[in-house]
């Protein structure tokens, strides 16, 4: 049949399963927009306050869903706008589709009104890119663009097309998906050398990255877990992937990870690493990094074996596939006295805060009671969030939605409406402190104007938390620009977006605000009121070995 290029871009996204895209029209996605209108009982569209708000919104759906997400905009501003948002996504490998349209192909490469090449701006942060300019090719691109960002190792994928294109005919011919490509490249001596570094082991240690999570490989971990009797700690894209209420978790790793994961790390004599990428937030000082034990790497991505820390052994592929082998192979293992050294730091070195005021940690703990663990949580950047990851005990994978390798700010609000339409099912929260609530707080317009009930908490110290705690710790206290006790409203900002707004200023306050936001059924702001000198610990030096964490009892002793 003969379908315009718009079309053909609407009958591909329902081709692909596609069912919500957040987006922001403009001049030259018009036709695509004009398509989308015809097609509204069969595609859901969400129209953000901002295209940043689109990107992070499809990126939240994403990882709350697993599927891929969908945002649109139009060209030149529209389409930079996206960029931090796809960014976001590909530092922590979330499958995204971002299409905007360009100035018609005549006009390209003449500084035309709006125009900007997109696809050379967002290079270096898609796992590919496309401009398409002859409709004839149109459908097919989009097909691969779904198969690269869900493929493999996952990834945000653009698809720029031109005015002319989206208004051209061609002949469309309906496919249906192919399945995404595993590309598993281990064989059966990577299985029999891992297996080999387990069984010899006598004080393993599980590290969990977020591809346990994006491979759905969370049932496979928990039981490589008690099969080989290891203790478990996780980075931030990891969490929920092993149930946190489990006696083998140890909690997060690395800078604001546990005294009882960086110390357990640092003493084990084999590290498994699941789907992690040994990032700088968690190694600290690469060359004193679990300095006494062999490195075991199991992941998809070949790229990441032997290039931030030297392994023993790697098995690339997809870990689920890969467990799914090892735990048939295994036998039961046994380790005690390391298990039962690991509880003795965990009882040690537990988490604390000032349980006489009010706290962030105390505001995330009642969270965590109220909604039984079972949450959504997206969190923005900064001391919330590490907070968040601390204190929130996540017992599921995919739900804690945070942004790990960017670390951007404005991210959660974008993400929570994203994960609410993808999961309408689950209570859906945004933890942000003040500073990083300025960044997208439009995005509330978006929530009230759909009445999608999500929970957007806003934890006040009228500062930048975390650089300020850096200035205190390492500046002298020379808070340079950190300081934000200016005369913001926010629960007067949330109001007139349309939101209901709740302030909290004591302990007693928090349980009833977050328990009547869940009855409301509408989206609603819970501005909390914190000291301005609250502090994350443990904490881990820039460049310092993990097992030098310190925390406030630490620094009181010094």
């Amino acid at each position: 049949m003969q379908l315009t290029g718009a079309e053909i871009v609407i009958e591909c996204l329902k081709e692909q399963g596609v069912d919500t895209v957040f987006g922001y029209p403009g001049g030259t996605i018009l036709n695509v927009y004009d398509a989308l209108y015809k097609h509204s009982d069969e595609i859901n569209h969400i129209l953000t306050s901002h295209e940043q708000g689109a990107a992070h919104a499809a990126d939240g759906y994403a990882r709350a869903t697993g599927k891929v997400g969908v945002c649109l905009a139009t060209s030149g501003p529209g389409a930079t706008n996206l960029v931090t948002g796809i960014a976001t996504a590909y530092m922590d490998s979330i499958p995204m589709v971002a299409i905007t349209a360009n100035v018609n192909l005549p006009a390209l490469g003449k500084d035309s009104f709006q125009e900007v090449d997109i696809a050379g701006v967002t290079m270096p942060i898609t796992k590919h890119g496309y401009i398409v300019k002859d409709v004839t090719i149109l459908a097919d691109t989009i097909r691969k663009a779904f198969a690269i960002a869900k493929s493999g190792r996952p990834g945000p994928v653009l698809v720029d097309i031109t005015k002319d294109v989206t208004a051209n005919l061609c002949e469309y011919t309906p496919l249906t998906p192919e399945e995404a490509e595993k590309a598993n490249r281990f064989n059966d001596e990577d299985i029999k050398t891992a297996l080999s570094l387990i069984q010899e082991a006598k004080k393993p240690y599980i590290y969990l990255g977020g591809g346990a999570v994006i491979s759905g490989a969370s049932e496979e971990v928990r039981k490589f877990a008690k099969l080989i009797d290891a203790p478990v700690c996780d980075t931030l894209m990891g969490k929920g992937a092993f149930d946190g209420k489990d006696e083998l978790y140890t909690g997060m790793i690395g800078m604001h990870g546990t005294k009882a994961s960086n110390l357990g790390v640092s003493q084990c004599d084999l590290l498994i690493a699941l789907g992690a990428r040994f990032s700088d937030r968690v190694v600290g000082n690469a060359k004193t990094f679990a300095a006494g034990a062999k490195v075991l790497h199991i992941d998809i991505d070949a790229a990441e074996v032997n290039k931030n820390i030297k392994t023993a052994a790697s098995v690339v592929g997809d870990l689920k596939d890969i467990l799914t082998i090892l735990n048939e192979k295994l036998e039961q293992q046994s380790h005690p006295e390391w298990t039962a050294q690991i509880k003795e730091l965990k009882a040690k070195y537990p988490l604390k805060y000032d349980e006489n005021i009010l706290t962030c940690p105390y505001v995330i703990e009642q969270l965590d009671k109220v909604t039984n663990g079972e949450a959504i949580v997206t969190t923005d950047v900064g001391q919330h969030q590490m907070w968040a990851a601390q204190f929130y005990r996540y017992t599921q994978p995919r739900t804690f939605l945070s942004s790990g390798g960017l670390g951007t700010m404005g991210y959660g609000l974008g993400a929570c409406i994203g994960a609410k339409m993808g999961r309408p099912d689950k209570i859906c929260v945004n933890i942000a402190g003040d500073g990083c609530f300025r960044m997208n707080m439009n995005e509330l317009a978006t929530a009230s104007r759909y009445n999608i009930p999500i929970i957007q908490i806003v934890i006040n110290n009228h500062v930048l938390g975390m650089v300020r705690q850096w200035q205190t710790l390492f500046y002298d206290h020379r808070y340079s620009q950190t300081v934000l006790n200016d005369k913001v409203d926010f629960c007067k900002v949330a109001e007139g977006l349309g939101c209901e707004a709740i302030r909290v200023t004591t302990k007693e306050e928090v349980a009833p605000a977050i328990e009547k936001a869940i009855a409301l059924g509408k989206p609603v702001m819970i501005e909390c009121m914190i000291q301005e000198d609250d502090k994350v610990f443990p904490m881990v030096p820039a460049g310092a070995s993990i097992s030098e964490a310190f925390d406030a009892d630490d620094l009181n002793n010094r």
